[in-house]
């Protein structure tokens, strides 16, 4: 992972989404189209917080977060996801 040249404001967490799922336990291929969007992924980016409260995830978190949270986004030809730490629903 490259180093990124962003910066979030206040309480918002830069997320790279988990890869979605391709097959199922029992190894049946999922076609593209019928995936569905992963709800886990990584913390890349940090803001500092507010002045009420301090930001509690850090880089290198795994986190979950809900199905329709946050702002998608394409930086350097990858997939982030920008949103409030308070959508985010727990640390792995």
């Amino acid at each position: 992972m490259s180093k990124l040249n962003i910066k979030p404001l206040a309480d918002r967490v830069l997320i790279e989404p988990a890869a979605a799922e391709t097959t199922t336990i029992s190894g049946i291929i999922i076609p593209d189209t019928a995936q569905e969007k992963p709800q886990k992924g990584t913390v890349v980016a940090v803001g500092k917080g507010t002045k009420d409260e301090e930001m509690t995830v850090v880089v290198g978190d795994t986190v979950l977060y809900g199905k329709y949270a946050g702002t998608e986004l394409k930086l350097e030809g990858s997939d982030y996801l920008i949103m409030r730490e308070s959508d985010l629903l727990a640390i792995l």
